[in-house]
C-alpha cells in the first residue's frame, strides 16, 4: 500500500479524532420524526444526504485539496449553508479537524487558515487542506468527504435504533457506487470557477437541524 493510500485510510477512519462521532448528520432528528426506523429507511436517508449536502461538501473539499483559496471557499460554504445551526456545527467540526490535521500533517496552509478563522473554518475546507497536506488528491478528499456524509448517520443509527451494525454497514456498501459517482462529480465541479460549485440543498435537513439544536436532551450534538 502506498503512503498516500494509507493517509486516505487515516483521514477517512471514524477513529480519526476530528469530533465526528458526536454528530449524527441529522439522523437523530429523522429517527425521532419516524423517517428513519430501519435499514431501508436509513439507506434512503443516507442516499438523499449523499446527493445533496454530501455533494456540496465533497466539492468544497476537492476544491481546497486542489489549491483554491480556502478563505474564499469558506465564504462559499457559508453561502451554501442557510441553517445557522449547521453553520455552527460545520465550524465546530472544522475547528476540531484542524487540531487533528495540524498534529498529523502540519503545513503552513493549515496554520494560515487556523489563524484567519480562529473560531473554525467549515469542516470540508479543513478536510480538503488536510488531504492536500497529506499528499492526497482532490478525488481522495472528495471520497473521504462523501463517505463521511453517510457513515456518520449510519453509525449514529446503530446507537439510536439499536440497529444491527451489520445492517448499517450493508447500507454503506450498497451506497458505495453512488458515493464514487458523487466524488467524481465533485472533482469535476472543483475544476471550474468557485461560483459554479454545487449548491445542492436539503431543506428538511436545515429545518430539523434548527429544531434539534433546541432540544434540552439529545444524544448527539447535531
Amino acid at each position: 500500500m502506498s503512503g498516500a493510500a494509507a493517509a486516505l485510510l487515516v483521514l477517512a477512519d471514524g477513529r480519526f479524532p476530528a469530533g465526528g462521532h458526536a454528530h449524527s448528520g441529522g439522523a437523530e432528528a429523522a429517527v425521532k420524526a419516524g423517517r428513519v426506523k430501519d435499514a431501508a429507511s436509513l439507506g434512503a436517508f443516507c442516499r438523499g444526504r449523499l446527493h445533496t449536502a454530501g455533494l456540496t461538501a465533497a466539492a468544497l473539499a476537492a476544491a481546497a485539496a486542489a489549491g483554491h483559496d480556502p478563505l474564499a471557499l469558506d465564504e462559499a460554504a457559508d453561502a451554501r449553508t442557510p441553517s445557522p445551526a449547521l453553520r455552527r456545527t460545520a465550524r465546530k467540526l472544522g475547528r476540531q479537524m484542524m487540531r487533528a490535521a495540524r498534529a498529523t500533517w502540519p503545513c503552513p496552509e493549515l496554520d494560515a487558515l487556523a489563524a484567519a478563522r480562529p473560531r473554525g473554518a467549515h469542516q470540508p475546507i479543513v478536510l480538503g487542506l488536510a488531504a492536500r497536506s497529506a499528499g492526497l488528491t482532490p478525488l481522495d478528499a472528495a471520497h473521504a468527504c462523501a463517505y463521511e456524509n453517510i457513515s456518520g448517520p449510519a453509525t449514529a443509527a446503530v446507537r439510536l435504533l439499536s440497529l444491527d451494525p451489520f445492517d448499517a454497514t450493508a447500507v454503506l456498501a450498497r451506497l458505495a457506487p453512488e458515493a464514487d459517482d458523487v466524488a467524481r462529480r465533485a472533482v469535476e465541479a472543483a475544476e471550474g470557477d468557485l461560483a459554479d460549485l454545487p449548491a445542492a440543498s436539503a431543506p428538511l435537513l436545515d429545518i430539523t437541524a434548527e429544531a434539534h439544536a433546541t432540544w434540552p436532551v439529545r444524544l448527539f450534538a447535531s
